[in-house]
């Protein structure tokens, strides 16, 4: 492609980076936030949980593996932007389809590399999570400041309805023992595809589905799924969820958590810089073993909120926030990480054969 053109990073509060353009030209506004993991990178890109997120990769070295058609985890790349150190732009692995700076161009991403990712990451760490704008098309810091200011603020955005399926679909349908309605708020195949592995029909449905709707699909369980923005903001969801309390076992995972935890009357907050990485520690207050997590949220669960009839069941080891609770008067639970990994490690997939157990008693009574 040549010698790519200049770009900058301008955040919020000033703070700018200048480095090379990587993927599409043009520009960008998001979040910016960061993900530790050193691996997993397509899967992150094609998250939607990541939408409206400017991601930065602390590794310093970004598609040595190239990607590929079976590491995705939505239709579409999800994140508004893309921060690498140094693109490797002839990757190595037989399963590569293409390099990763292609791919990005390929779906009209705009990232930047070259830049000090380690100082970025630190910014951020000390200075919070905040709005900023790439650009290889206009590098006026006036200018950039002035399209900045525009950018909404993550507090109070309802971003499931972007993401979210226009239409209920089914996953599978095997006649499999149970039938899961699957909520959308911005799924991850990959939950899609271990609810299946463990038995489950699965059907999902939009992010605005009422419980009457619900219901009258005779689900066996509701799965309430991860997905992007503030879940205070996910009203209609927050008030499905309460209409299906009781109902059916519901397992929720990461904005399923905290639109679970709000339905009972907890409340959430954001988090200063949000859990993003592949390696994050997290106690099982059960049996107090450690488990080491995928995570990518930017809210979290009040612990002091939750209602008498609600018990926090995990809490992270590197600030004591909620990262799971279960009810104990309904079939009802949910973890604020990702058992379903991808990327990331797979200490927590019992989550899902906890899921079946539920719906297994509810079948028994």
């Amino acid at each position: 492609m040549g010698n790519p053109r200049t770009a900058v990073l301008l955040l919020q509060d000033g703070r700018f980076f200048s480095g090379k353009s990587f993927g599409a030209e043009g520009e960008t506004i998001g979040e910016v936030c960061f993900n530790t993991g050193m691996s997993g990178y397509q899967e992150i890109l094609t998250d939607p949980s990541y939408c409206r997120q400017i991601v930065t990769m602390t590794a310093p070295h970004i598609g040595n593996y190239g990607v590929n058609p079976e590491d995705i985890e939505s239709d579409r790349i999800q994140v508004a932007g893309f921060v690498i150190k140094e693109e490797t732009s002839v990757p190595s692995n037989w399963r590569s389809t293409q390099a990763i700076g292609e791919y990005l161009r390929e779906h009209k991403i705009v990232g930047i590399q070259s830049i000090d990712t380690r100082a970025l990451t630190r910014h951020i760490r000390d200075k919070g999570a905040m709005n900023g704008i790439i650009s290889s098309a206009d590098e006026n810091i006036e200018h950039l400041q002035q399209k900045l200011a525009q950018a909404p603020d993550m507090n109070g955005l309802d971003l499931a309805q972007e993401v979210t399926t226009k239409a209920s679909y089914q996953w599978s349908s095997n006649g499999s023992k149970f039938k899961v309605a699957a909520i959308d708020f911005g799924i991850k195949y990959n939950i899609l595809r271990l609810l299946k592995n463990h038995g489950c029909d699965i059907t999902v449905f939009p992010a605005q589905t009422t419980a009457k709707e619900i219901l009258e699909f005779e689900p066996n369980g509701i799965f309430l799924s991860n997905g992007p923005g503030d879940p205070a903001a996910v009203t209609y969801g927050i008030e499905t969820v309460q209409g299906l309390l009781g109902k059916n076992p519901i397992f929720g995972i990461c904005l399923g958590h905290q639109i679970l935890a709000l339905a009972l009357g907890a409340k959430t907050f954001k988090l200063k810089f949000g859990h993003r990485g592949i390696n994050h520690p997290v106690k099982n207050l059960y049996n107090g073993t450690v488990e080491i997590t995928s995570q990518n949220h930017g809210f979290a669960v009040d612990l002091d909120t939750l209602p008498e009839n609600v018990i926090p069941t995990h809490v992270n080891l590197n600030d004591n926030t909620s990262e799971g609770i279960r009810c104990k008067d309904i079939p009802a639970f949910s973890v604020q990480y990702h058992p379903e990994s991808s990327p990331g490690p797979h200490d927590s997939r019992y989550l899902f054969q906890q899921f079946i157990d539920l719906m297994n008693n509810a079948k028994k009574n």
